[in-house]
């Protein structure tokens, strides 16, 4: 039988994602301007730079090789840990609703969080392509070494304190380490674990509840007046935000409930096809914060405005473009690449997954925002790399 020598030539472009990124970012800025109307904010203008700026850095990266990432991972990784030390322990950190997550250099304030995400996607990815892994004794050299990556930054990111970004972290670090075929026992010992931190958190936060029951005080005080220290790591308001969703009848619903019962009316509000755009009375008189209105909670914002249907399809193209992800990191040609398209499938399904959960009263408060739809420069331009770097992957896949 004779073969085609014929050498097919496949498209280097995936238009797939980018037709979605471009379909969200649009629908982000179209509800930022609602979320703002009434009092006319001008924050969907500076959403606009930032998607050019951040399409600029896509199609940078995207042209590039993204091997080049693994041979600079470990740069890459000081220049996070540097910049997130930084914020910490210098002059230049700045803070605000108590907490230190800003870097000021004069001219421009940015969150290196988004740098540092980033960077543990990458040193994740090229120690396991570096590594054997296979059975527990190959299995934890390579843990120990994860360990030793990840855990920096992981603490320098709770220290501010940002407990929503921190978590991101092990779900994509996970995802990574389960495309790597690690041995089973330890995603046994991991579950365990995971179980063993969710039930202490939840007995923490009993004892914190039994402590305000017996001395009187409402959570809203507890800042003002009271010093609760329990066990547990976790600053006050962040004990108070898991108390708004385990025990809402305990949060006093114009403190810290409010946000939380404010976005569920507004995603209840909306009925099958919303009020209409610049027509939802949650955002423009107040109810929902304007503070929060236009990126943790855009979705709330969209949800009443377009409704059932509009959040179906905002869901959609959020689908779409993990699903294409997956697929990407299934062509890709080394295990580099495969590992660098599942963890930002596994860090876009967090934040997605967290944000809308969060806004109807299925999770905690976290402060984690939509990508492409929230406002905010960094994460704008960071997911707009991330994105990028799945292009990359797809560009310079194996040809089959």
């Amino acid at each position: 039988m004779l073969r085609s020598t014929q050498k097919h030539h496949y498209p280097r472009v995936d238009v797939i994602n980018p037709l979605c990124i471009a379909a969200l970012a649009l629908i982000g800025v179209f509800y930022i301007y609602s979320a703002q109307a009434f009092i006319g904010g001008s924050q969907w203008k500076s959403q606009i730079v930032w998607i050019v700026i951040g399409g600029a850095a896509y199609v940078a990266v995207s042209l590039a090789n993204y091997a080049i990432f693994m041979k600079y991972s470990h740069w890459l990784w000081l220049l996070a840990t540097t910049l997130l030390a930084l914020v910490i322990w210098s002059p230049l950190g700045e803070s605000r609703f108590g907490a230190t997550r800003w870097l000021n250099l004069g001219f421009y304030t940015f969150q290196p969080v988004e740098i540092a995400k980033l960077a543990c996607l990458v040193i994740g990815a090229s120690i396991l392509t570096r590594s054997e892994v296979g059975d527990v004794k190959d299995s934890l050299q390579v843990l120990a070494k994860m360990a030793l990556a990840i855990s920096v930054p992981f603490i320098l990111i709770l220290w501010q304190p940002d407990l929503g970004s921190a978590l991101v972290i092990p779900f994509f670090v996970f995802a990574q380490l389960y495309a790597s075929n690690l041995s089973k026992k330890f995603f046994t010992t991991g579950l365990l674990i995971f179980g063993a931190l969710v039930g202490a958190i939840l007995i923490d936060n009993h004892n914190y509840v039994k402590f305000l029951d017996e001395n009187g005080i409402s959570p809203n005080d507890i800042d003002r007046r009271y010093q609760v220290t329990t066990w547990f790591p976790l600053e006050d308001y962040q004990r108070n935000r898991i108390l708004t969703f385990v025990n809402p009848d305990k949060a006093d619903p114009r403190g810290t409930g409010w946000n939380r019962e404010q976005s569920i009316i507004s995603v209840a509000s909306g009925g099958a096809f919303g009020k209409g755009w610049t027509q939802g009375s949650q955002a423009q008189l107040g109810y929902l914060p304007r503070s929060v209105a236009h990126n943790d909670f855009i979705f709330s914002v969209l949800a009443e405005e377009a409704g059932f249907l509009g959040s179906v399809v905002v869901i959609s193209l959020f689908g779409i473009l993990l699903g294409n992800c997956l697929r990407i990191a299934g062509m890709a040609k080394d295990r580099f690449g495969t590992l660098l398209a599942i963890g930002v499938a596994a860090m876009f399904s967090v934040h997605i997954f967290v944000n809308i959960a969060m806004t109807i009263g299925l999770m905690p408060i976290t402060g984690l925002p939509l990508p492409f739809l929230s406002h905010g420069g960094t994460f704008v331009v960071s997911c707009c790399i991330l994105q990028g770097l799945v292009q990359s992957v797809y560009r310079f896949r194996k040809d089959f």
